[in-house]
């Protein structure tokens, strides 16, 4: 299902138990001070998550992760914002703007960028960045490190790095900008990246071509990747030099274009109007794609019979594509049909088991189909795989609620708001929980948590 964090956009060392305890109050008196220095942009932008975007951009991204040593280390997730740009806030994730994903034209430029950001993490520019920060009220303003105190909350430090992402900050701009000596070593290692490889190195020239000239520009006309990657004419002929004596490329793979088409497909099929996608989606690397964005359109119109034939194709063609299925499921929840639904979500978390996006659809169907036992077992488990996707707990505290637990469901709620930087609303639900709860409980504690990150973040505001 695609879907934002803000929820705006439709797309859908052994430590001891003492130990853990005070790491997580230690990330949480820090999640106060955040919240109270952090501007509102800051906290205001969303991750656009999709279990087949995430998957294909997996599959694009593998040849030059694994040559860069970061293969099943670092995901590369998709920020909602139309303009061009892509940056790394931490080790472990690669952001793309949706302007940039939908803006490149062939895989090799997508592979240049995630190789070049990639780069960016071996190189140990974020880590020398922070040890030069010194003061933690500096971490603070960048929002680094409001992402691992949020994801503290729940025992997932640094499953949260999504949640600061607000590029219109001057201080996290100031962050995310790298010296011109950290972007030509990224762009030397980077290209070493894609060679190894086996990736054209010209896809890296192509990106540089995109923003020539940008730099002579008034600052606030440039991209935000300009701002961030400063480019120099020199940089540009450098990498035009090591493109020209690149031996060992090869042509990109069937495999690398058709993932790179999917996810530049169903991207570009929610976030542009239907008739947009109707005269484009032929184009598209495969059949199966094409039916699949024919089937988005017909869906964002309101018409489910078409847009369930349409994707009824296109299963047919690939019947074992667990995300096909699960676009299904978006499709049928979304026109209220709940109970065919779950079997469509059900079929996509049977083909893709561990997928967090998944088992949160098959939840979120359980319980508009009024089953919230089942769809609690769902939703844990998907809480469980990844603490990004605000839907889930959302539906958490509704299932909670529904059973009667309004101890947890409160606790949910809290949560929720903690993710998104709503810190007194989530303050507010953490006392009740509180209350609700058995003291010294596992829900207890972790309600105590966000009281006490609430508490500290409105003492600042005096």
């Amino acid at each position: 299902m695609i879907s934002t964090l803000s929820g705006t956009q439709r797309f859908h060392r052994e430590l001891t138990a003492r130990s853990i305890r005070c790491l997580r109050m230690g990330l949480v008196m820090m999640l106060a001070v955040l919240l109270a220095v952090l501007p509102a942009t800051a906290r205001a932008a969303s991750l656009i998550r999709d279990p087949d975007i995430e998957y294909a951009l997996e599959r694009v991204a593998e040849p030059v992760l694994r040559a860069a040593g970061l293969a099943g280390q670092v995901r590369v997730l998709v920020v909602n914002d139309d303009s061009l740009n892509a940056f790394v806030i931490d080790n472990n994730n690669i952001y793309i703007h949706s302007g940039m994903l939908m803006r490149m034209s062939e895989p090799d430029m997508l592979q240049a960028v995630i190789a070049h950001e990639a780069a960016h993490i071996t190189n140990g520019h974020l880590t020398r960045r922070m040890a030069n920060l010194g003061a933690a009220q500096n971490i603070a303003l960048l929002g680094l490190a409001l992402a691992v105190a949020a994801g503290a909350l729940t025992g997932e430090a640094g499953a949260a790095a999504g949640i600061a992402l607000g590029s219109q900050s001057s201080a996290i701009r100031g962050f995310l900008s790298h010296t011109r000596e950290e972007e030509t070593a990224a762009d030397r290692t980077g290209a070493r990246y894609m060679a190894a490889a086996g990736v054209d190195i010209r896809g890296a020239v192509r990106v540089h071509e995109m923003f020539e000239g940008q730099e002579n520009l008034n600052r606030s006309r440039q991209d935000p990747y300009m701002q961030s990657h400063p480019l120099t004419r020199d940089r540009l002929r450098a990498m035009r030099s090591m493109a020209e004596i690149q031996k060992g490329a090869t042509a990109t793979p069937d495999e690398t274009r058709y993932w790179f088409d999917r996810a530049r497909g169903k991207t570009s099929a929610f976030m542009r109007a239907p008739k947009w996608t109707m005269r484009r989606a032929h184009d598209s690397a495969s059949p199966d794609i094409t039916l699949m964005r024919e089937a988005v359109a017909y869906h964002l119109l309101h018409d489910r019979a078409n847009a369930i034939a349409k994707l009824d194709q296109a299963i047919a063609m690939r019947p074992d594509d667990a995300f096909f299925w699960e676009l299904k499921g978006q499709i049928l929840l979304e026109s209220r049909q709940f109970n065919a639904a779950v079997d469509a979500y059900a079929r996509a978390v049977e083909l893709a088991p561990d997928n967090a996006l998944c088992l949160g659809g098959l939840g979120r169907a359980l319980l508009a189909a009024g089953r919230p036992k089942e769809a609690l077992e769902q939703l844990e488990k998907s809480r469980s795989r990844d603490f990004r996707d605000g839907r889930v707990l959302r539906d958490l505290g509704a299932a909670y609620a529904q059973l009667g637990d309004n101890g947890m469901a409160s606790l949910a709620t809290a949560e929720r708001y903690a993710l998104s930087g709503k810190i007194k609303d989530a303050g507010f639900h953490a006392t009740r929980a509180m209350a609700l709860l058995p003291q010294g409980s596992n829900g207890w504690r972790r309600a105590q948590d966000i009281e006490y990150a609430a508490k500290r973040a409105e003492a600042r505001k005096k």
